[in-house]
């Protein structure tokens, strides 16, 4: 037996045996190039837990044979950022490259604290590569921002979690003096959520209460009963933080206030940021309610708003509110899956021209050659008399926006039949 956890002991130590992130490590990755060349810009992995964020600023350094430092953001504070800035300065000489200053969860850090890592970054006394959950844009400030390149890791793959079961069971130095056969993959997988270290975490677990028997055959039910007796096991360090934010947002679609109010306050009861919360009710508002509420978008931003003025706890009674609104109102996803699919249209055939008539005709050149010939200006229209078409040709007559039956949306589509007559289907 081993104090270390497996998902420790497997931790890999060189490119070759890191599992997922092929975008970004495989042999065309960025990532990969830039760790063969030798040069490091300061960058930020954005990313899900259990990915290899860390994993990977780890074999960074190790490969290129820098120093590494590393710090938490949730415990360290500004002192400990400028002894590590000192401690790298020290190691800093002529003939090697940059340390590496690691900090996870970098979205933790105060203005202050990132103000601190700045002077640091641009000098070049230290190469910075920051791991985050959350979205740098709306948790990293410009300045820091600015000098960093980011890098998305995605949620591993059920090819990369079944890799990493088979290459435990052969390779950990516990795990592989069992006989161990995995009989069935899908629970193990289900319980990651693409999390590789939730993956090792429930594997040890299951293999552990079994561990007195000669051979362990895994079995989906084998699995489920295991995680159900020890479910505390996956809440520490935060790692229900997607499930909890996942399931908010499935109840207010659901339309069931109740539930969205209990993840609430599990949210608020764990600590959770407020302004996360109100972000992903911002996103909800116009994802999921949209043109059938647009006044939903309003008060999730009024939200956000208010909370930054009021604060906590008293913050809590507002999130209360506009969740219980929002559970509450008529759901479209309409312009959610309009964009999708015009980006879909868009990525599969990018250089489609744009018709002459909406062309901009600035010279007599472009006149001559009818750019802007026949263009309808429809504030001189009638609205019976609209209905100029201004999608290329390629694509005359395609629907991207649907309106849902809902009375806003109908009304929309009481409009558009006025004037497109039957055309798009409307």
């Amino acid at each position: 037996m081993s104090n270390i956890p497996l998902a420790e002991r497997m931790r890999p130590t060189a490119l070759s045996d890191y599992i997922g992130q092929d975008h970004l490590v495989g042999p065309n990755g960025v990532i990969y190039k830039i760790v063969e060349t030798g040069s490091l810009p300061s960058f930020i992995l954005w990313g899900p837990p259990g990915v290899g964020k860390t994993t990977l600023a780890s074999i960074i350094a190790k490969r290129q044979d820098r120093p590494f430092y590393a710090l938490s953001a949730i415990n360290a504070g500004v002192k400990d950022i400028r002894d590590a800035i000192e401690m790298a300065k020290s190691q800093k000489f002529f003939t090697r490259p940059n340390p590496i200053l690691f900090i996870d969860e970098i979205h933790r850090f105060s203005k202050s604290q990132q103000d601190a890592l700045l002077g640091a970054v641009e000098k070049g006394v230290i190469t910075l590569i920051g791991a985050t959950t959350e979205n740098p844009s709306f948790e990293v400030i410009s300045a820091l921002l600015s000098r960093c390149q980011v890098y998305v890791l995605k949620p591993l793959l059920d090819a990369d979690l079944i890799k990493m079961i088979d290459l435990a069971l052969t390779h950990d130095e516990v795990l592989k003096t069992k006989t161990i056969k995995v009989i069935e993959y899908q629970a193990l997988i289900a319980i990651s959520g693409g999390d590789g270290r939730k993956l090792y975490n429930a594997l040890e677990l299951v293999v552990m209460q079994h561990f007195e028997q000669e051979t362990i055959e895994i079995t989906n039910e084998m699995v489920t009963q295991a995680i159900q007796q020890n479910l505390a096991l996956y809440d520490k360090n935060g790692e229900q933080h997607f499930d909890i934010i996942s399931a908010f947002i499935k109840s207010m679609r659901a339309s069931d206030p109740n539930a969205a109010v209990y993840y609430l306050a599990r949210m608020i009861e764990g600590g959770e940021d407020p302004m996360f919360i109100g972000r992903r009710m911002i996103i909800f508002a116009s994802e999921d309610i949209g043109l059938a509420n647009p006044n939903a978008l309003l008060l999730a931003n009024a939200c956000v708003q208010s909370l930054s003025i009021v604060g906590m706890p008293e913050g809590r009674i507002i999130l209360s509110q506009i969740v219980i609104y929002l559970a509450c109102s008529i759901k479209s996803n309409a312009s959610y899956v309009a964009i999708n699919q015009a980006l879909a249209h868009v990525r599969a055939n990018p250089s489609i021209s744009i018709p002459l008539h909406l062309r901009n005709a600035p010279t007599q050149l472009m006149k001559n050659m009818d750019y802007g010939k026949n263009y309808v200006y429809a504030h001189d229209q009638n609205k019976g008399d609209l209905g100029m078409e201004c999608l290329p040709k390629e694509l005359s007559g395609h629907t991207f926006y649907h309106p849902k039956d809902n009375p806003l949306e109908q009304k929309n589509t009481q409009f558009l039949h006025a004037i497109w007559k039957g055309k798009y289907g409307y």
